[in-house]
């Protein structure tokens, strides 16, 4: 599913995803391979299998829902 993946004022990343209509903040980021597993302050965890630490944010993304 494509999600908006951004960073808010105080720095925290947070993901928007546009066909729920639907905002989260990131509680955790787990690195696996070379993409990373974000969970979602509402208990989703989505993959990103290309992202890094270097991405540019605000970028609309790939993901995948665990």
């Amino acid at each position: 599913m494509k999600v908006m993946l951004s960073s808010n004022d105080q720095g925290n990343l947070s993901v928007y995803v546009p066909k729920k209509d639907l905002e989260e903040l990131v509680v955790e980021e787990t690195v696996e391979g070379n993409g990373k597993i974000l969970t979602l302050a509402n208990g989703w965890k989505l993959k990103f299998p290309e992202l890094t630490d270097e991405t540019t944010l605000p970028q609309t993304l790939e993901a995948k829902r665990l």
